[in-house]
């Protein structure tokens, strides 16, 4: 062991001196090299290393040269990384700890980051972070991120237990679209000539916003049903279901509105339709089975679960790319690649767990950061703004709470577990902030309807923990416990 010590010492030691030797003959050619090169320009080359100010100077310069790297795109957007996901994770903490969801916080915290806040309260703090130039990156990176978290989205949708309990749940959660729908639609009435943007027809902006009152976040909701133990209640499991026949059928009501605002004619949106039907046929019929032999028949083989993640990362980009390329975004196809994924329970176990954690950690917090950064909530600079801001958000209330707490009755369920529900339904969350930069990126709404409707996702996410508290109270003085005959 010593010898063998010794001998790396003697190879580094002689490896070393013989660099310091070439080193000490080459800094002679140097000082020729540079002299040289002074006269032929008439100007001393050294007379800057004489300076006795050198120095600060030379600190000054390096201070400019970092100065300079972190706007190198790159630098600048590990830089928003890290600001991003920090500012996110504190968020979500402390939300948490008071009883709300953590990504309650971290829809919070993109606000925050914006111009509405850090904007206002640090003018020249932001321009720094996010200037102009870094939101490309910054918004395919968060696209990809949210295109991953709609793939889990579809994953987590349990097709076995929602034809379970169809029957309950499809009445509860189409009075909870139609309803705020139909709302929506009648407020646009009084929106549309003010706020919708040039150039968009009425038709494209009701649409819209009745798909926007319309939404309730399934994860979101999924997750608030755990952290309070109500999966296993009777409730939870109606909700759940409903939340689930709520999203899917938004989301089919969404791609006929971006079908019908991108076509330039009824026809080309017709078209459009007929495609994407044929592509979720293809999609359910063709490819489906296929990934339940390549994927389910093999998930248990640990030495091919590299290429199972492979094989699903091709799947629901392919799946993207695709219902893009027809018209209808590609967040729709990374959610029905996440339903078409095989029944298995661990197949979407699995990749859950491998694709969730870094989706929703690190690229959905660059999501509502981007989202808060176009949220100028600067924009409601009056009475009347501020007013209809809350015309939008008791609209969404009645809407969605309303609608579900008058059809879950007739289910069966008491009054007071169909007000719960009805809070649940109302949670909007994640899923609502991607449709509205939808919207706000085909420009069907305006900068001033995008604010007020991210400020009502917002608020109608806040409520459903002090609401779901305030029918745990009514449980406990036997409130609303009757059952509708």
């Amino acid at each position: 062991m010593l010898r063998k010590v010794a001998l790396y010492l003697v190879l580094v030691g002689a490896c070393g001196a013989g660099v310091a030797w070439v080193m000490h003959l080459g800094a002679g050619e140097s000082l020729m090299h540079l002299a040289t090169s002074a006269s032929s320009d008439g100007a001393p080359a050294l007379a800057h290393a004489a300076d006795p100010r050198s120095a600060s100077s030379s600190l000054e310069a390096l201070a400019e040269q970092l100065a300079g790297r972190l706007h190198e795109p790159l630098a600048q957007l590990l830089l928003q990384v890290i600001v991003v996901v920090t500012a996110a994770r504190l968020a979500g903490t402390l939300f948490r700890r008071l009883g709300q969801p953590a990504v309650t916080g971290e829809m919070v915290a993109g606000i925050v980051l914006g111009p509405s806040v850090a904007g206002a309260l640090w003018p020249s703090t932001q321009p720094f972070l996010f200037p102009v130039e870094s939101m490309g990156a910054l918004r395919l990176l968060s696209q990809v991120g949210v295109i991953l978290y709609m793939f889990v989205v579809g994953i987590e949708l349990d097709l076995a237990h929602l034809r379970r309990r169809a029957d309950a749940a499809l009445l509860v959660s189409h009075v909870s679209i139609l309803a705020p729908f139909l709302l929506g639609s009648t407020l646009a009435l009084a929106l549309y000539p003010t706020l919708a943007p040039a150039g968009v027809s009425f038709s494209s902006f009701t649409l819209f916003l009745g798909v926007a009152m319309s939404i309730t976040a399934f994860p979101v909701l999924a997750r608030i049903l755990d952290e309070r133990q109500l999966s296993r209640t009777r409730l939870g499991a109606i909700a759940i279901t409903c939340a689930a026949v709520d999203d899917v059928t938004a989301w089919c009501l969404l791609a006929v509105v971006v079908a019908v605002v991108k076509a330039e004619a009824l026809t080309g949106a017709a078209v459009t339709v007929v495609l994407a039907a044929a592509f979720v046929a293809l999609l359910w019929l063709g490819v489906r089975p296929i990934l339940g032999r390549r994927i389910g028949d093999q998930v248990g083989d640990e030495s091919r679960q590299r290429a199972h993640i492979g094989l699903a990362l091709t799947f629901v980009f392919s799946c993207a790319l695709a219902t893009e390329l027809i018209g209808i975004h590609a967040l729709f196809g990374a959610f029905l690649a996440g339903v078409a994924m095989p029944e298995h329970a661990a197949v979407r176990e699995f990749l859950q767990r491998r694709l969730e954690a870094f989706s929703t950690v690190v690229l959905l917090p660059l999501f509502f950061a981007f989202t808060g950064l176009r949220t100028h909530i600067g924009l409601l600079d009056d009475g009347v703004a501020w007013a209809t801001c809350a015309a939008v958000i008791a609209v969404a209330v009645a809407g969605k709470l309303g609608g579900g707490m008058l059809a879950a009755p007739v289910t069966g369920m008491s009054w007071r577990d169909a007000f719960a529900l009805g809070a649940l339904m109302n949670t909007r969350g994640l899923i609502e902030l991607i449709v509205l930069n939808i919207g706000y990126d085909l420009g069907i709404i305006s900068g001033r309807i995008f604010a007020m409707l991210v400020l009502m996702a917002v608020v109608t996410t806040l409520m459903t923990g002090p609401l779901l508290r305030l029918s745990s109270t009514w449980r406990q003085v036997g409130i609303g416990a009757s059952e509708p005959g």
